[in-house]
């Protein structure tokens, strides 16, 4: 996809990049990259010089933007000169001179080379260095001029600046620049002689007469090495031709320094960009040798279609280095045309739609050069290959590959990974109907794939897709073969414990002590554990009012009955605050086991007719504390029943229970019936409406589902409920009713009418 907008963004980076309007390819939709989502690590056979050209959903792989631009040569730069200055300088500071900022310090020394007066730098790096060293010397005079180009190519701009009118200050002294040129012609020595050479190019670049920059490279570039340095002043030429709307022979010229350089791969590849169908057919038409011609196809596949430009390169060049980072832009993105939902789908319904995702071109290409040997790599042709037939459907001759490619690759981690998991792939994809045997082939791969990998983990290794696929087609296999327990296993499903017989089912299977070995694997892969059914089974019993059997199952729940409320879950306020009760102050820490057996203790006096009135009212207090309006809210959250702010978070059943308070308000009537006198009344009255609120916005919002955006204002917050009016009619006189009208906006408004 195009995307205009960068073309702004390249004002941030250099000035060879200013003037190159190119557009990014982006080959997907999505947030994470390719390494969630792809079986297939490129990173494995292929040089790194390609790597940010990998496919990738963002800019460029692994990095993003290419933030490199000043700093892209410097360590060959520090390298180059040390060379050069025989170690006469130490490497901290010979960076420093090339790194840092140290023009200040670089034009006073040569202030001092030539009027001979010692400064106050030249007495600091005279006890340092040999400042009178003719190679020295020659070295801060050729920085100081550097650094005077480099004020231009290292000017910053606002990168979303999006005023064409904003133009980088140009270099207006061609009497300098000749002046370089002059030093160039004049210089003896080969190193100095090339460095000369490339400031001329680049100084010119930076100037208003950029086309002397050219001229002047086509004039002398057969007298210099094709080394670094060549190919960056190529690249400026590049730019030039670009900026002259020479697009053919710019991106000929694109296409060579992406070929030769590798440091300048993500540059020449950025900034590559034929017009149209004329232009690229002009570039190739003035490529001389076939070296040349791969390398234009190989830049032009990073952007359109890769088959062909394999197929081509191939023809001509088979053992082109090219041709490696295209099979994996390839492989990622037949990868990235697969549906790897299993939901509703039998394992049968996915393999063809897998099968039917793939181009039959691209299995045919990829195996035949596999199959020729003729490559630089055969193996990862082989790889690629086999993978290939995995999808297809093509086992044996997945098979094959694999095994052609282990007999002659280099065995790196990564290389020994991405076999080892392809051939899982191939192995698991085999299978149709679990039984024993077929199991056998499977088990030590899902050991390694799901406990031994995200514990130590390889540099680039992708296996995350493997292991969620793998889970989704075993869960399909399970599902087939309606076994429901190892179907939940591998597939999770937030249902599944809403039907009691499932539920019971899983946990005789947790229990049980002789598992199969898969049976084994799948019960440590499984997040939830024995406790978190238990600790379910208790929330739903307390939420039944069973409270022995929920202390029963609470006693079991594997160290979550000692978890502590973050407030004091008997409390009953006028305003319902969770986190102001959760700062409170409290003499005690209650743990849901405490509170399940402090109900049950209160429940038995409620039952032998023992303080009534108090029993009740607390009683009423913890069922509403549990309920999302409460400060207990810790109480039902959990790994089955799940968690979240909202009643909006959880499914159905559970966002029911949760919002229920009858059980609280059936409390609060028993404690009204034995009440002692009008405070007592008030209370219990205030208590009952706050339920009778819960109730009504249960019917209006909750229990319709509906989201924030959803919700009609039909201009009632509330409506006067039974206590309401009750409070009113018979209890205005008492002290609790004064602090509801202070605490309750609501009852207030009520009032006032």
């Amino acid at each position: 996809m195009i995307q205009p907008f960068l073309k702004k963004l390249l004002i941030a980076f250099s000035g060879l990049i200013l003037l190159v309007y190119g557009t990014i390819y982006a080959c997907a939709d999505g947030d994470w990259g390719w390494t969630f989502d792809s079986n297939f690590t490129p990173e494995t056979f292929v040089d790194k010089s390609y790597s940010p050209l990998f496919l990738s959903t963002d800019i460029f792989y692994g990095i993003g933007f290419d933030t490199e631009h000043i700093t892209r040569f410097n360590t060959e730069n520090i390298k180059d000169w040390s060379t050069y200055l025989e170690g006469k300088i130490n490497e901290k500071d010979l960076t420093f001179f090339l790194t840092d900022s140290s023009s200040a310090d670089v034009a006073d020394l040569v202030l001092y080379y030539k009027n001979g007066k010692t400064n106050k730098f030249s007495e600091k790096w005279s006890k340092k260095i040999k400042l009178n060293d003719s190679q020295i010397k020659e070295f801060l005079l050729f920085l100081n001029d550097a650094q005077t180009v480099e004020t231009y190519s290292t000017q910053q701009y606002d990168s979303w600046n999006y005023d064409e009118t904003v133009q980088p200050q140009k270099l207006t002294n061609l009497n300098w620049i000749k002046s370089i040129e002059k030093k160039y012609n004049d210089s003896k020595d080969s190193f100095l002689k090339n460095r000369y050479w490339f400031l001329v190019i680049k100084a010119s670049f930076y100037s208003d007469r950029q086309v002397n920059g050219v001229s002047f490279f086509y004039q002398t570039e057969k007298t210099m090495p094709k080394n670094t340095l060549y190919y960056r002043a190529l690249a400026y030429v590049a730019g030039v031709e670009y900026k002259q709307k020479n697009y053919a022979k710019s991106n000929f010229i694109y296409s060579q320094v992406f070929d030769k350089c590798p440091t300048l791969r993500i540059v020449s590849a950025y900034c590559f960009h034929p017009q149209n169908q004329k232009d690229w057919k002009q570039s190739l038409d003035m490529a001389k040798n076939d070296d040349e011609k791969a390398a234009l196809w190989a830049i032009q596949g990073y952007y359109n279609d890769e088959e062909k430009a394999i197929a081509e390169i191939y023809k001509i060049q088979a053992k082109n280095q090219h041709l490696d980072f295209l099979l994996t832009r390839l492989i990622n993105n037949q990868e990235n045309k697969i549906d790897q939902s299993f939901k509703d789908k039998t394992v049968l319904e996915n393999k063809k739609r897998t099968k039917d995702s793939i181009h039959k071109s691209t299995i045919d290409l990829v195996s035949k050069i596999a199959q020729s040997d003729k490559t630089s790599k055969p193996y990862l042709w082989n790889v690629a290959a086999g993978y290939l037939e995995t999808l297809n459907g093509n086992f044996k001759q997945a098979d094959n590959h694999f095994d052609k490619a282990e007999s002659k690759m280099t065995k790196t981690p990564l290389a020994t990974n991405q076999v080892r998991l392809l051939r899982f792939v191939n192995n698991l994809s085999k299978i149709d109907l679990l039984n024993p045997e077929n199991e056998k082939t499977i088990l030590a791969d899902l050991s390694w794939l799901y406990f031994e990998l995200p514990k130590k983990p390889i540099d680039n290794f992708r296996y995350e897709n493997a292991s969620k696929w793998s889970k989704n087609y075993l869960a399909a296999l399970y599902r087939s073969q309606k076994n429901t327990v190892m179907t939940e296993i591998f597939s999770h499903e937030s249902s599944f414990y809403d039907n009691e017989k499932q539920l019971l089912d899983m946990k005789s299977f947790l229990a049980k002590g002789n598992k199969t070995e898969i049976e084994k694997i799948g019960a440590t892969l499984y997040e939830i554990k024995l406790g978190d059914i238990n600790y379910f089974q208790g929330v739903k019993a307390t939420y039944e009012n069973k409270i022995p059997e929920a202390i029963a199952f609470m006693k079991q729940a594997e160290g979550q009955e000692n978890q502590n409320f973050y407030g004091n879950p008997f409390l009953g306020n006028i305003k319902d605050c969770h986190d102001c009760d959760h700062q409170a102050a409290q003499k005690k820490k209650y743990t849901m086991l405490d509170f399940l057996t402090i109900i049950k203790k209160m429940q038995d006096n409620v039952t032998k007719k023992v303080d009534v009135y108090n029993n009740s009212v607390l009683l009423g207090n913890a069922f509403y504390n549990i309920t999302h309006f409460g400060n207990g809210r810790l109480f039902y959250e959990g790994n089955i029943a799940g968690e979240g702010s909202s009643p909006d978070y959880f499914r159905d059943p559970i966002r029911d229970m949760i919002t229920n308070c009858s059980l609280a308000k059936a409390y609060y009537e028993k404690a009204f019936l034995a009440t002692k006198n009008n405070e007592q009344k008030a209370k219990s009255q205030y208590m009952i409406a706050k339920c009778e609120r819960n109730d009504y916005y249960n019917k209006k919002y909750y229990s319709l589902n509906l989201s924030v955006w959803d919700i009609q204002d039909d201009k009632t917050n509330f409506i006067a409920w039974q206590g309401f009016k009750n409070l009113k009619a018979n209890y205005s006189k008492t002290k609790y009713y004064k602090e509801i009208i202070n605490e309750c906006g609501y009852f207030k408004t009520y009032v006032r009418k």
